[in-house]
């Protein structure tokens, strides 16, 4: 399947920002599930920018302005095309040994009720079996709901209120997987959507857990489904932190305000064709 993606970010304010700097994780690499047409970066304004790789081996753009500024907009667009892989992930650059994503983050800790949860929904069978039926749970026994969490609501306290985005679902996931010995992982990502609604208010997310004998595989709890076709994967981490699509800073500047548009959508045959001739 080939999609089509444009994330546009535009920061707007009211007074000149003095200087901005701003970390970008929005550019996804080939793996066995995804090959990368093109892609690409483009700035409404003369910054400065820099590529690299973080620790977890996602792709970095560092952008750095530092003259008086009163908006500022980043548009990423390219094409991936993606192959059925049944949620298992493969050719990804792995620095690091699954052990270290049992490490537990601020954002991804466990509470009583929340090991308790793990325990009793996923059973004792096979890691796999339990992996699904918690993607499972999840699902069923949590709201989604945009309002009573923002970005830096832990898992312990969206699973309390038993609502959240998929930012949360993904935290509770990693801090149920774990809470059970098995290495799991945040990742963000765009997904298209099946409803045919292009038009997006924010990126996705959902989970990879470390399974023995089969290695990393997607778990997308806010949809109940292994993710696939339909799913970009663009960063991982230990947590939202580690993964976040746009973290930075600003030196001066009032009211700043950040509008977010992004389109995903599916290009059929007809349209490869036209593209072709």
């Amino acid at each position: 399947m080939r999609i089509r993606i444009q994330h546009r970010t535009a920061y707007i304010y009211e007074e000149p920002a003095a200087a901005i700097i701003q970390v970008l994780r929005l550019t996804p690499r080939n793996h066995e599930g995804q090959r990368i047409r093109y892609w690409r970066i483009d700035m409404d304004q003369d910054v400065q920018m820099q590529s690299g790789e973080d620790a977890f081996g996602n792709v970095v753009h560092n952008i750095c302005f530092t003259r008086p500024l009163d908006d500022l907009t980043v548009t990423v667009q390219g094409e991936v095309e993606t192959h059925e892989t049944h949620g298992v992930v493969k050719g990804t650059m792995e620095r690091f040994p699954p052990g270290l994503y049992l490490r537990e983050t601020p954002l991804t800790q466990s509470d009583v009720a929340l090991r308790k949860f793990a325990r009793d929904r996923a059973g004792k069978g096979a890691v796999l079996d339990q992996l699904h039926k918690l993607m499972e749970a999840i699902h069923r026994e949590m709201e989604f709901n945009t309002k009573p969490t923002d970005v830096e609501t832990p898992a312990a306290k969206a699973f309390e209120l038993r609502s959240g985005v998929c930012q949360d679902f993904s935290h509770i996931f990693i801090a149920a997987a774990r809470s059970l010995d098995i290495p799991a992982r945040y990742v963000g990502g765009y997904m298209l959507r099946t409803d045919g609604q292009i038009r997006q208010e924010a990126g996705h997310a959902w989970a990879e857990a470390y399974a023995p004998d089969i290695g990393w595989i997607g778990f997308d709890p806010a949809n109940n489904l292994c993710p696939s076709l339909t799913h970009v994967r663009v960063s991982a981490g230990l947590d939202y932190l580690g993964a976040a699509p746009v973290r930075g800073s600003h030196q001066g500047g009032t009211a700043e305000r950040l509008e977010t548009t992004i389109m995903v959508e599916h290009i059929g045959a007809q349209h490869q064709q036209q593209q072709q001739r």
